[in-house]
């Protein structure tokens, strides 16, 4: 059972900054493919980004391109999500998630293990 924790969100001004992490309780967190959700109010939840076992490879939604950036330190068993040019349509709660297979990264059914969320808003 792989516990995941994320922190970092908050309230900032569009065109601002952020940068979430996840924590993982499991030691073999570089085991697992990592990724990141939004679900904004009334919305499904959204593929944003996800990475790769070793970090090599990295995935993202076509409108999160260039502006976020998602890295993990396997040695701090942390995943991160560096959001950049912020836009008041980024407001959502953001989930980090552990994908075991590695595969279809975007789908949210490959992922077992999901963190409680953190809340981001972005005011224009």
């Amino acid at each position: 059972q792989v516990q995941l924790v994320e922190s970092g969100g908050g309230l900032v001004q569009a065109g601002g900054s952020l940068r979430l992490s996840c924590a993982a309780s499991e030691r073999t967190f570089s085991r697992y493919a990592m990724g990141w959700f939004r679900q904004a109010p009334g919305n499904e939840r959204e593929f944003v980004a996800a990475i790769t076992l070793g970090g090599g490879n990295t995935y993202y939604a076509d409108s999160m391109k260039g502006r976020f950036t998602i890295f993990r330190d396997n040695a701090k068993n942390t995943v991160y999500l560096q959001m950049n040019s912020l836009k008041p349509e980024d407001t959502a709660v953001y989930y980090c998630a552990a994908n075991p297979t590695a595969r279809a990264m975007a789908s949210m059914s490959r992922y077992d293990y999901w963190g409680q969320g953190t809340q981001v808003t972005v005011s224009a």
